[in-house]
């Protein structure tokens, strides 16, 4: 049985905005209408993952789809290049909060995680069995 794991990019786009639309609005309401305490700069940290988390789902699954070949595009795989772009700006945002932040730290951990990200695609195309073999048989 072939079974194909490619994800819409229609549903995935609707996804995407719905969620970049809640996580903006967020952000918005934290930052106009709330004082900042430990509650609000939370709820920020969450509407920031949502809102970057929403507005790469399209891009990257764009690319993930025009750029990888068939057998490599999972939605896990997919979901997990989101949830690192919203991991990176929560990560940008906590360390501008405690002023440590500049851009050559910006620039190290991009690297680092891009090459996280490297290193766990090898390990899922090492693992990958061609369709129709089945090795616990």
């Amino acid at each position: 049985m072939d079974v194909k794991y490619r994800v819409s990019l229609i549903k995935m786009t609707i996804v995407g905005l719905i969620a970049a639309a809640a996580g903006w609005v967020g952000i918005y309401f934290v930052v106009f209408t709330m004082v900042p305490t430990l509650w609000p700069r939370w709820l920020l940290f969450f509407s920031l993952t949502l809102a970057l988390c929403g507005t790469a789902m399209p891009i990257i699954g764009f690319l993930n789809y025009r750029f990888a070949d068939d057998t490599n595009i999972y939605p896990h795989t997919i979901m997990r290049e989101v949830l690192w772009v919203g991991f990176y700006g929560d990560l940008l945002l906590w360390m501008q909060l405690g002023r440590i932040l500049n851009s050559g730290l910006a620039v190290f951990l991009a690297f680092g995680i891009i090459v996280i990200e490297f290193l766990w695609r090898n390990i899922e195309r090492a693992q990958w069995t061609a369709p129709g073999i089945h090795p616990d048989e």
